[in-house]
């Protein structure tokens, strides 16, 4: 198979995977952290056709929706390509880069590291940020029935990883757990400049929200 026919493979693959998908992390958030993996590897120069593939399958299998089961989701996307007759350096690689992509509360040290990873992750990141960030968030704490914010509850941000893949806490918490560290998390040169308007974003409605709550004007 050819690349284009590769990818186009791919993209079926996980449209047909991901239908039934929770809504923030469906199809089109997969289409969303593609998108913005092409913007950012043409600046940086990195492989794009890596970068295509984990950029598609970086969600195929997430471990929140799997018991927690962190390798399920590098194996069924490694299964897949091997399926498709992906060379292994390149099913290599991008298995590498989905298992090493998650955030997990941010108190690790990665043991893998490529600019296609550095590529996808800032995608990923990207999403998770912003307009599309907020929505996202409480997408999920919906899904989770979480509630929307408890003054009582403080943000932890010492949390272990398996503390932060387990918390309940309320999504507004998790803005301050995660989401407002993301900016200064990003790997590329691009990736920060694209973070920087997202971020802004997100602590005019944290202002917002904290008013609205309090009944201000």
């Amino acid at each position: 198979m050819t690349e284009i026919e590769i990818e186009i493979a791919t993209i079926d693959f996980v449209k047909n995977t991901l239908k039934n998908a929770e809504s923030s992390h469906d199809w089109f958030h997969i289409e969303r952290v593609w998108k913005n993996a092409l913007t950012i590897a043409k600046e940086e120069k990195a492989a794009v056709f890596i970068v295509t593939l984990a950029a598609l399958l970086h969600d195929i299998a997430d471990s929140k929706f799997n018991n927690g089961d962190e390798g399920i989701g590098p194996l069924k996307a490694k299964v897949f390509l091997q399926s498709i007759s992906v060379p292994e350096a390149v099913v290599l690689h991008v298995e590498n880069i989905i298992r090493h992509i998650s955030f997990k509360g941010g108190n690790f040290a990665s043991t893998f590291h490529s600019p296609e990873l550095a590529v996808v992750q800032d995608a990923d990141r990207l999403d998770a940020i912003g307009a599309i960030g907020i929505a996202r968030a409480f997408a999920y704490g919906g899904y989770k029935n979480r509630k929307l914010y408890n003054p009582a509850i403080e943000p932890d941000l010492a949390m272990a990883k398996d503390t932060y893949k387990n918390s309940n806490a309320p999504t507004i918490n998790h803005f301050y757990e995660k989401l407002l560290l993301l900016k200064d998390k990003m790997n590329t040169k691009t990736g920060k400049q694209m973070a920087a308007q997202r971020h802004l974003f997100m602590e005019t409605f944290l202002a917002q929200f904290y008013l609205e709550w309090e009944g201000e004007k």
